[in-house]
This record gives C-alpha cells, sequence and structure tokens, in this order.
C-alpha cells in the first residue's frame, strides 16, 4: 500500500499557508476566493457534503502490516481454541494412536480428557469470559499508563509462554499419565490473559495511523470532484482488518485435521509457530507507526461527568434531551454553580455519544448466541451428523470462510456502489441487517437439531449415542448452512463496532472503549456459563431456538432506537497543539464553530 494519501488518484488545488503572529502554522480554517481551507484541505459545503460521491482515502502502509500483526494473533489463537471443546469433552479415542487421534475410517472424534460436554462448555467459556472482560483492565492500563503498543506487547510475551505450556499439555505421554489438565488448564487462562492485553488495543491502534481527520473535498484526474470520508477509510481499512483475522481463523481447519490424524500437540504445535512470527512483526513495524502516549486515563472525569448529570437531572432524567448539558461548565457558570470541573463542554459532548456506543453494543451478545448457539451446543450438534472422515469441528471454519468471500464483495463491490449512487447504508441500518441475518441462521441450527433428534440412533441422547455408528445418517454439511449464514452477521455488525467505538471515544479512553466493545462477549458468554446445565440433550433445540426469537425482536427494537445516528455526520477533531485527535462533531472553539456554520459544515453529533 502506498504511503501517499492521494497523489496517485487525486489533484489538491493548493491552500496557502495559515499562519499566525507568530509565524508558525496553527491549522486555522482561512478564506480564499477557491474555497475554504484547514490544515490544506478543501473543507466541503452543506451542498457538497449532501451531493458528492464519498470515496475511501488511502492509509499508510504501517496500517496494514498492523492488520498483519492482528492475522497470526488470530491465526494462533483460533488455531487452538478450534480444538478446545474437543480436546476437553471426549476422551482418548479406543484404537487410537494415543495422542488424541482416533482410528482410521472411524465415526468417532479425536479427544483427550474426556470431562464430558457441561465441562467442556464451561471450562472453554470461562476462557472466552476471560478473554474478553479483561480487556476492560488492559484498555484502560494502555490509555491511563503504558500506551496502546507497548500493553501489545507485553500481551504478546504472555501470550508466547502460554502457547510453550500448550504444547507441552498435549504431548502424549502427559495425556495418558492424566497429567494433561494442570497445565493446559493454566496455559488456557495464560493466553486469555495475553489475548486482554492485546485485544483492545490493536484496533485503535490501526485507525490512529488514518490520516483522515474530517471529510474534506479532492479532485480527481477526470476534473469529477469528491469527498474524502474518514468514516468511509475507516471502514475500508478494519474491513481488510477484520478479513485478516479471519482468514487467520481459517487456520482452525489445519488444526482440526491435526486433531484427528495426528494428535492434539500438532494441532496446538502449528498455532504457536505461527504465533512467534508477532515479535518479527512488531519489530518491523515499530518506528513506522504513529504511537500515541498514554495521557492519563479520563476515566474519572468521565463518570464525574455521568454523576454530576445525574446529580443534576435524576434518574429518570436519563436519556432525555438536554440531559448531559447540565453537566457542561458553560452551563453551570450561565446557572451560577461556581463549582471547578477538570473538563471542557467538548468532553461532555465525548461522554454522551461514548454512552450511546454502550448503549449499543447492549445488543451484541444475543448475536453473538446466535452465531453459534449456546456453549457447546453447536459442537455437540455437529458430531451427532455422519462425518465419513472429516473432522466435526472442521466446518467451524466456514465461518471465517464466508467472511473472507463476503469482505472483498463489500468493500470493492456493494459499499463503493452505494456511496456512488448516494444511498446511506449507515452504522444502524447495517448492524440491524446483520441482527436479522444471525437469528436467521439460529432458526437454521434448531431445525437441523430436530431433524438428528428424529433420525439419530439414540432420538433425543444424541450427542452421547453409541449404538450403531452412533450418529443420524444426516451429513455434517448440513451444519455449513447456519455456520455460513450467522457469520455473514459479523460483517455488518463486528466491523462497524470498531469504528463506532473508536470514533465515539475520548482520545485517552479509546482502548477503554473498545474495550466495553469486547466485554460483550464476555457477556455472552456468561449467559452459555449460567445455562451451562442445559447445554445437553434433550434441550439442544432450545439452545438455538430461543435466541432465534429473542435475536428477531431485538433488531426491530435496537433500528427503532438508534435509528437516528445513520444521519449522523463523521469526522475527527484534531488538536495540532496537543498532537492528539477526537471524533468531534465540532470545534472546542466557539468562534471556529461560528466559522465553519457559516461555510455550511455539518453540525450533527456523532
Amino acid at each position: 500500500m502506498s504511503d501517499k494519501v492521494i497523489e496517485d488518484t487525486f489533484t489538491m488545488a493548493p491552500a496557502p499557508v495559515v499562519t499566525g503572529l507568530d509565524g508558525k502554522h496553527h491549522g486555522v480554517l482561512d478564506v480564499h476566493t477557491d474555497g475554504m481551507y484547514e490544515n490544506g484541505h478543501v473543507i466541503p459545503t452543506e451542498e457538497e457534503l449532501e451531493t458528492l460521491p464519498r470515496i475511501a482515502g488511502t492509509m499508510p502502509w504501517a496500517a496494514y502490516m498492523l492488520c498483519g500483526v492482528e492475522f497470526a494473533e488470530r491465526a494462533s489463537y483460533y488455531g487452538c481454541k478450534q480444538v478446545f471443546k474437543n480436546f476437553i469433552r471426549a476422551p482418548l479415542p479406543e484404537g487410537g494412536n494415543g495422542a488424541g487421534a482416533p482410528p482410521r475410517g472411524s465415526q468417532k472424534t479425536a479427544g483427550a480428557l474426556g470431562k464430558g460436554t457441561v465441562i467442556a462448555s464451561a471450562m472453554t467459556d470461562a476462557f472466552t469470559f476471560l478473554a474478553y472482560a479483561l480487556p476492560i483492565f488492559g484498555g484502560w492500563l494502555a490509555d491511563a499508563h503504558l500506551g496502546r503498543f507497548k500493553t501489545i506487547c507485553i500481551g504478546v510475551a504472555i501470550c508466547g509462554v502460554a502457547h510453550l505450556i500448550m504444547i507441552i499439555s498435549a504431548v502424549p505421554s502427559v495425556i495418558q499419565a492424566g497429567h494433561a489438565i494442570g497445565p493446559f488448564a493454566l496455559s488456557l487462562y495464560m493466553l486469555a490473559v495475553g489475548a486482554a492485553m492485546f485485544k483492545p488495543n490493536i484496533a485503535p491502534t490501526v485507525l490512529d495511523q488514518n490520516p483522515h481527520k474530517r471529510p474534506h473535498v479532492v479532485t480527481k484526474n477526470d476534473g469529477s470532484k469528491a469527498i474524502i470520508d474518514p468514516e468511509a477509510t475507516s471502514e475500508s481499512v478494519m474491513l481488510w482488518f477484520y478479513l485478516l483475522i479471519n482468514i487467520g481463523a481459517f487456520f482452525g481447519v489445519a488444526t482440526s485435521y491435526l486433531a484427528k490424524y495426528v494428535g492434539f500437540w500438532a494441532s496446538y504445535l502449528l498455532p504457536g509457530i505461527i504465533y512467534f512470527m508477532l515479535p518479527v512483526l512488531l519489530f518491523f513495524v515499530n518506528k513506522r507507526l504513529i504511537k500515541l502516549p498514554a495521557g492519563g486515563s479520563a476515566l474519572g472525569d468521565f463518570c464525574g461527568v455521568i454523576l454530576l448529570a445525574l446529580k443534576k437531572n435524576g434518574f429518570k432524567g436519563f436519556g432525555r434531551k438536554g440531559f448531559w448539558d447540565k453537566a457542561k461548565p458553560s452551563v453551570l457558570a450561565a446557572s451560577g454553580d461556581s463549582r471547578i470541573v477538570h473538563w471542557d463542554d467538548q468532553f461532555v459532548d465525548d461522554v454522551r455519544r461514548t454512552m450511546a456506543a454502550c448503549a449499543i453494543f447492549l445488543f451484541f451478545p444475543i448475536q453473538q448466541i446466535n452465531d453459534g448457539g449456546l456453549g457447546a451446543a453447536a459442537n455437540a450438534q455437529s458430531a451427532s451428523l455422519t462425518s465419513n472422515g472429516v473432522p466435526n469441528d472442521v466446518l467451524d471454519n466456514l465461518n471465517p470462510l464466508a467472511i473472507i468471500v463476503l469482505i472483498p464483495i463489500m468493500n470493492h463491490g456493494v459499499y463503493p456502489l452505494l456511496r456512488k449512487l448516494g444511498i446511506r447504508f449507515g452504522p444502524i441500518a447495517r448492524m440491524t441487517f446483520g441482527f436479522l441475518i444471525a437469528a436467521i441462521g439460529a432458526a437454521s441450527y434448531a431445525v437441523i437439531q430436530y431433524e438428528i433428534y428424529q433420525t439419530s440412533p439414540c432420538g433425543y441422547q444424541a450427542s452421547t449415542c453409541e449404538i450403531g455408528t452412533g450418529v443420524s445418517n444426516l451429513s455434517l454439511w448440513l451444519y455449513a448452512i447456519p455456520t455460513a449464514v450467522t457469520a455473514c452477521s459479523e460483517v455488518f455488525i463486528n466491523v462497524t463496532a470498531y469504528g463506532i467505538a473508536y470514533s465515539r471515544a475520548p482520545q485517552n479512553m479509546k482502548g477503554f472503549v473498545m474495550a466495553l466493545s469486547l466485554f460483550m462477549t464476555a457477556i455472552s458468554t456468561a449467559i452459555s456459563l449460567a445455562t451451562a446445565d442445559a447445554i445437553q440433550d434433550p434441550y439442544l433445540i432450545w439452545c438455538f431456538a430461543v435466541p432465534s426469537v429473542v435475536g428477531f425482536i431485538s433488531a426491530f427494537v435496537f433500528y427503532w432506537l438508534f435509528r437516528h445516528l445513520d444521519d449522523e455526520e463523521f469526522f475527527v477533531h484534531v488538536d495540532e497543539h496537543l498532537g492528539t485527535t477526537s471524533s468531534i462533531t465540532g470545534s472546542r472553539d466557539e468562534d471556529s464553530l461560528a466559522e465553519k456554520r457559516a461555510v455550511g459544515v455539518s453540525q450533527k453529533s456523532f
């Protein structure tokens, strides 16, 4: 990827240098006959915002290198996670090679510890819960003390040790001696801690590299004008980011086959080898990154704004128009309140947008449950189907495969076409569509489970059946349908969540807010943990059907509550003096705000 922002594709009329009395550049607005400029960019008028096509700008290549870092981390993470449930749930297969692989030609699945479905669900859900709950600490630590890059490196080191211990736990002699559970559990939860340091900080670091802070007009080589859209730019790079996550997740195919035909030691060795690409990539990209320092977390002021707004309005006023305004210093002063606060009016607007984002995130757990069912329910379903030599968990990798196919179609086909036609498929519309797709996928899981119970030799005890072949005569490939359908929902929901979490958070809370979006996965996992005893025959149909119904209802509620956000404008404020950025809808300086309004720049809240 080129480091040049628009030179190869666009030409821009040169903006006169803006200077102050001290002769230094201050990045203020300057009026000229050929347009309104800020920091060398032509600011679009209200008419241009409404009529000109929006396009994504280019990103520095370092941003795509970070996407490669994410690929290596997720390839190792999902490569291991793919075989966790079989490793824990199923015993060493009789007649197998002693490393967990079943006899060739049998319908048996790979296994090692033999702890059953309930414990497998509990352990893997606890792992997932920690991996997505602890990022709140990892995000706060990066924002307040260490900075994102250093926190990422610490997480990488912890995960590296975890991978080594996990490989040892899967050595055949350790499994056969009955000593595997201890080191495996240690490595499992170390991996969760390391991922919690890495995950909330990698996406914000990628988005920190975006040079496009607000919409600006460019002239293309054919003479037509377009708007470089920061939202479209962020969306584009995050689609690549999510694409590489799912290419990494596809390594679960290899680890599933390794478990079935070689053993679990090989299933854990391959991800470990991939993982040790990470230090090399991070070292190479280190000096080429924009690394924003830790600035002391704004969490204290954030909570202070919430508490003051509640004190002024009461709990009954929460969510009503003007609720947050009463915490603004200007409003406090106008009302005669002389208290001293450590924030400005813009920070209160940041808090408002952040809280709105958090409200959006509350709808994510139901989608995540629909994307695979509760706990190990989907794993039990796949183990009850005729596999004919295909590992029962390998079809889970149709999830990333569907995403790998869909993302380029959306990134290079659908989204550019919609922008060209002037159709705004906003974040709320995208997520609502994703929620509906996930609910449809969950319904198809329920239908398949019903058919399994009708055709299994053991009826409604299908997942533990040992009569005859022990499985339904239905093909394992039926399981591919809901797996691929629910995967499509992730493209519309998860990718959008990255942009919302980054754009709405104050600069020194971006890691924390990203962690809040990840925490929704922890909530869905907690629900799975709470229902672990029910994730077994004969109740597996309900593990899919109930979340599906809830998903359909919540999709419409979600759109009704947040549909107004699709009409709002996205841009990022740049503070030239502090070298920081935050997504805002106006200037902290009231005079500058008046100038922007004079030329028709949108002042809609985001």
